[in-house]
């Protein structure tokens, strides 16, 4: 039977049987190890994304450890607001981390905690989450950007929309095919700040299966 361990591009955790191609997980135990419902929507502001292998270790899923969450790619982690781990994706949180640096203009490379503190009033689920946008903002959002138009996730890629999905992305449309309807940023804006500073996350294979 499924967990409700699925995450979608606005945050927001579903039971549903396609899990995805990355792990994470919100600072700790959001569940209850008994009845495996959720209790609470975090446990910290250290929300990451890790793979699904490392160094073969096996868990046991929402058990009494921390809360294993999944998501379809890196694309919709990010969106949720989580960032790489900096253990099992060490050279992804490292490199996240530069270009977080860069775009902001700091001396120093930021601590996980600073950039969990940003985040945490970004996201969807913990702070102000998605703001509205104007349709010509969509030209300037970087690839790998999510966005809700008139309430459905998608995600920019090659300058096209792809409709978002809990198995992948389905046929992509234009972005004159917005005009005039609600828009709102679901990735955090500094992550789409380090997107536009040189950091490229990684799409579902859907997203290039030729569509």
């Amino acid at each position: 039977m499924p967990l409700q361990n699925r995450v979608d591009p606005f945050g927001t955790i579903h039971i549903v049987e396609a899990r995805g191609t990355m792990m994470g997980n919100r600072g700790g135990r959001v569940h209850d190890p008994a009845t495996k419902t959720l209790n609470k929507r975090f446990a910290s502001k250290r929300w990451i994304a890790c793979v699904c292998e490392f160094r073969g270790r096996q868990r046991n899923v929402m058990g009494h450890s921390y809360t294993e969450l999944f998501f379809l790619d890196e694309v919709t982690a990010f969106a949720a607001g989580h960032r790489p781990c900096a253990e099992c994706r060490r050279a992804d949180f490292k490199r996240f981390s530069q270009v977080w640096c860069e775009a902001f203009g700091m001396t120093d490379v930021p601590k996980a905690d600073d950039m969990d503190e940003v985040l945490h009033r970004e996201r969807c689920v913990s702070g102000i989450g998605a703001g509205v946008i104007a349709f010509d903002d969509l030209a300037t959002l970087p690839n790998g950007a999510m966005i809700a138009l008139e309430g459905l996730p998608y995600a920019k890629k090659s300058g096209q929309l792809l409709p978002w999905n809990f198995h992948g992305y389905s046929t992509p449309i234009e972005r004159s095919e917005t005009h005039g309807a609600h828009l709102t940023l679901l990735t955090p804006p500094s992550i789409s700040k380090v997107f536009k500073q040189g950091y490229h996350p990684t799409f579902h294979h859907s997203a290039t299966s030729g569509r």
